[in-house]
């Protein structure tokens, strides 16, 4: 009986070898395991693979695209629109799109959420955006850790004119907002802080 490393059997199988980290991970096509712990893959893993529904004919190619406020909506149309353009002329067959109006820096958007709860669980096998900030103003890099560990291809159009320079300004005053609110909370809680601490030395003399 033939056996294989993960890297010879991903070829043999026609999957990446982050696909079989994430079958061995989900429990569809566990291997056995060396005294050093590497996946090993037998003629009989093969058959298995090839012979059951891992095939991943179930992913889908989903596109994505955000624009900040109700007021850049013909941006986010535009966005579309080059999209389209884009993944015509790249031979990308999209079967979701994902249109969406929240800032950047919200990590609780709804259609954001469900485009990453999709790479995590591997129902998509490629995520198309126009540009790096569509997804996030930052944190860009996580997620393509994310693609890359869960199989799914991060497509970037990278047109700049989707990515107006008025929704960059609003994004920096609302990091600005957010901390000028966190130290202005901190200041009062040290002015709290010292006089309870004035009060405790008061009362012990």
């Amino acid at each position: 009986m033939g056996t294989y490393n993960i890297s010879e059997f991903a070829k043999i199988v026609g999957v990446s070898v982050h696909t079989l980290q994430r079958w061995d991970r989900e429990g569809r096509l566990k291997p056995s395991r060396t005294p050093g712990n590497r996946r090993v893959y037998t003629d009989q893993d093969v058959a298995k693979a090839l012979g059951s529904k891992l095939s991943q004919v179930d992913r889908r190619i989903v596109a994505y695209a955000r624009v900040s406020s109700q007021a850049q909506k013909p941006d986010l149309d535009n966005q579309v629109s080059l999209l389209q353009q884009f993944c015509t002329a790249s031979g990308i067959v999209v079967g979701e799109w994902f249109t969406e109006i929240g800032g950047g820096l919200n990590f609780a958007r709804p259609k954001f959420l469900q485009v990453i709860d999709g790479i995590v669980t591997g129902r998509i096998e490629c995520l198309v955006i126009a540009h790096k900030d569509r997804l996030a103003r930052f944190g860009l890099k996580l997620i393509e850790h994310l693609c890359e560990t869960h199989d799914c291809k991060l497509v970037i159009m990278n047109n700049e004119t989707v990515s107006p320079e008025q929704e960059m300004i609003q994004d920096m005053l609302a990091i600005v907002h957010c901390f000028s609110a966190r130290l202005y909370g901190l200041r009062n809680y040290r002015k709290a802080l010292r006089k309870a601490l004035g009060n405790d030395t008061r009362a012990q003399d």
